[in-house]
């Protein structure tokens, strides 16, 4: 049988090229006899003997040459029309590694050097990026939990995608310190290394799925009237989108791939399958989504502000602490915040007003064309704060320029930035830059600095101390 049958596994592979190149395969004799020769010519010419590397089977070549060969088609990452050399050196001897001491087969031309500085780049990127998200993403996650008046729906579904991207950026940056860069992981192809791969994958889908709720439950606040469901069954349909939905098609995915050929389930799963589709179709099917939920939420906004009066004046002052409180019990209080929210820009630091150019109530605008530019930009605003929230910028990843084009580094570089750095970029805009985040915290530093100086004001005093009938102040 071919050794490139797609029926064997790279050790069965190994193995019979072994076997023939140490002559127990199907080489003839005479073949056999000529290739060990030492001195295979009437000038009595040194030859380094015919020998097995671990991939491929060396010819016997004469002293002072150099034996070429094909670079091996089964080594993720090597170019099989491209040829490897081993030196045979002028004594007979083959060239041996100063490291190891060992005989070596210089394999380092079976990789395209130029796509291999690009691909180091772009995986420091990822690498920088991911660890950059993931530090911001835990620390807002921290933010969320510690103050618990950010528990409405809205900051509850925020949490569940933060959680999802900051468990695959983790994911992924111990799946490629720890499995890329370890060959003899790869090629011992464990169950923990195979596990790994089946929760990067959950975690990526999950995160997915995630940034879809996120676009559904912003489309409903905007496109329906009025939701009759409480926060918590919100979030119980949502959480089984978000967190049941990606176990179902991970485990799909896993167990078609267990159940193909050999090959499928080889180097901790690494290589590309035909099964990603479980996976990547679901997926876009999301993505797609979110994008008609983007051009309907801005269709909404333009609307709204279009209808807003000219001359309409500053919002009234936020309620007291007694009203505020009194609303937050009623039904229609969770919706009304989260709509509030997204008006009036929730990522801007402090909430956008529909402002109408003076500080009086009857003020008029002074022209049109000047209150249209404002509502172009508030409807871009709320375009570019919802594409890193929704996920959108994935969308142009599938035109990917074909290899070795002149566009192609362009690409691998911005698409490690978008990509790594999702997770510090949305918590930037719903988190760091969040109006109710940077109020929450502004309060409480206000009560830890009038706690500090209450305290300082307690010890103040003159204190007396009475020793032996006398007293000192």
């Amino acid at each position: 049988m071919d050794d490139a049958d797609p029926e064997w596994s790279l050790d069965d592979i190994i193995e019979e090229r072994r076997r023939e190149c140490e002559g127990n395969g199907t080489l003839g004799d005479a073949e056999e006899d000529y290739w060990d020769t030492r001195i295979a010519d009437g000038n009595d010419r040194l030859w380094c003997p015919r020998e097995f590397d671990g991939w491929t089977c060396i010819n016997a070549t004469p002293a002072g040459e150099n034996a070429t060969f094909a670079c091996p088609y089964f080594v993720y990452g090597f170019d099989p029309n491209r040829l490897a050399f081993r030196v045979c050196n002028s004594d007979g001897t083959w060239f041996l590694h100063p490291a190891s001491n060992k005989t070596w087969s210089n394999y380092t031309t079976c990789v395209d050097q130029e796509d291999l500085k690009l691909r180091n780049l772009a995986n420091t990127i990822y690498t920088v990026g991911y660890m950059v998200s993931l530090g911001a993403l835990l620390l807002s996650l921290a933010i969320f939990f510690h103050f618990k008046s950010l528990s409405c729906t809205r900051i509850q579904i925020h949490k569940n995608l933060f959680v999802s991207l900051a468990l695959n950026n983790a994911l992924w940056l111990i799946w490629y310190e720890e499995i890329i860069d370890n060959p003899d992981l790869l090629a011992q192809n464990g169950w923990g290394c195979q596990i790994l791969h089946v929760m990067l994958q959950y975690s990526m889908v999950a995160s997915y799925f995630w940034m879809f709720c996120e676009g559904l439950y912003l489309h409903t606040l905007l496109a329906v009237a009025f939701v009759s469901a409480e926060g918590w069954v919100i979030l119980a349909i949502l959480s089984a989108v978000g967190w049941a939905l990606p176990v179902l098609l991970t485990a799909l995915y896993a167990g078609l791939r267990m159940a193909g050929p050999p090959e499928e389930i080889e180097h901790c799963w690494i290589k590309e399958t035909r099964f990603v589709w479980v996976l990547s179709g679901p997926v876009c099917a999301s993505m797609i989504a979110n994008l008609v939920f983007l051009v309907n939420i801005v269709r909404l906004l333009l609307t709204k502000l279009k209808d807003q009066p000219l001359g309409m004046a500053q919002p009234p002052s936020p309620p007291t602490r007694p009203e505020r409180s009194r609303k937050r019990r009623g039904k229609s209080s969770r919706r009304s915040r989260d709509t509030e929210a997204l008006d009036n820009g929730e990522s801007n630091g402090s909430a956008t007003r529909w402002s109408g150019g003076g500080g009086s109530f009857g003020r008029k605008q002074s022209s049109s064309a000047a209150a249209a530019a404002r509502r172009s930009r508030k409807a871009v605003r709320a375009t570019l704060i919802l594409i890193p929230l929704l996920g959108l910028q994935y969308i142009l990843t599938p035109f990917r320029p074909d290899s070795g084009a002149p566009g192609e580094a362009l690409y691998q570089i911005l698409s490690a930035i978008v990509a790594s750095y999702q997770g510090l970029c949305v918590a930037l805009l719903f988190c760091f830059c969040n109006g109710e985040v940077i109020s929450v915290i502004k309060k409480k530093w206000v009560q830890y600095r009038m706690a500090r100086r209450r305290h300082w004001h307690s010890c103040s005093g003159v204190t007396s101390v009475s020793v032996m009938g006398e007293t000192f102040a």
